[in-house]
């Protein structure tokens, strides 16, 4: 449950909302993207201000599981959006190859998902997101499930993604560290009914390697979050992951 969401996100940024399990994330993320309808009030989605096209922007969702098909390999799983969109097998599972390799998983086309390690099939996942070339890309904790030394390798990746891309990202995710590390600005939502308690900016350098989660700023921005948690008694159920 959602209560007086106000929001609104410019094309191109990276958002992470951030919040105690159950308070409304995902089902904001689902709102954005058409799964579900919210009972009151309205979403819009519109290019950016230069844009001259008038067609809704292209959007992708990657779920926590990375849901591929078993009995696909891993370019055909990546080709699949684009065969539903009734592209060739041949022209799809070419154009498959570029996101595959933005992934760095230019080497295992012909693998299927169980021969994969967590941490793969989660990139052959953002990789299908990619192959549509969306302009806004959402993210329920994709890397939830991975350890950590993974989750922060991916994490790097997927902000280089979105630094060569531009694409506007919404990132949910339970750790306070992947999203002061991951996003521009941070939305902290309450205990349910969810309602955003801090709308944060964080003012950190725009390309960031591992160094940056030593840094003060990283740390007194984790802080921050973390503080913003407890002062809205929305801690209980949060992972407090630094």
């Amino acid at each position: 449950m959602l209560q007086n969401i106000d929001l609104e996100l410019e094309a191109g940024s990276f958002v992470a909302l951030v919040g105690p399990s159950g308070c409304g994330k995902s089902t904001l993320l689902r709102f954005i993207s058409g799964l579900e309808a919210p009972s009151t009030g309205t979403i819009s989605l519109a290019r950016g201000v230069n844009s001259q096209l008038m067609t809704p922007p292209r959007l992708a969702f990657v779920f926590q599981d990375a849901q591929l098909l078993p009995w696909r390999t891993v370019l055909d799983n990546v080709a699949l959006p684009l065969e539903l969109q009734t592209m060739s097998r041949k022209e799809a599972r070419e154009r498959a190859k570029h996101p595959l390799s933005e992934v760095e998983l230019g080497d295992v086309h012909d693998r299927f998902p169980d021969q994969l390690s967590g941490g793969m099939r989660m990139r052959v996942s953002i990789a299908r997101a990619l192959v549509t070339e969306p302009e806004i890309l959402l993210l329920d904790e994709p890397f939830a499930a991975l350890d950590e030394l993974t989750r922060q390798r991916l994490d790097e990746r997927l902000h280089r993604l979105w630094l060569a891309r531009k694409m506007t990202v919404v990132f949910v995710t339970h750790a306070l560290a992947e999203a002061v590390f991951l996003a521009e600005r941070v939305l902290v939502m309450s205990k349910r009914p969810g309602r955003i308690v801090l709308d944060h900016e964080l003012g950190l350098p725009e390309r960031r390697g591992m160094e940056l989660r030593t840094q003060p700023a990283f740390v007194r921005q984790t802080a921050l979050l973390y503080a913003a948690l407890a002062e809205h008694g929305a801690l209980d159920d949060q992972e407090q992951k630094t």
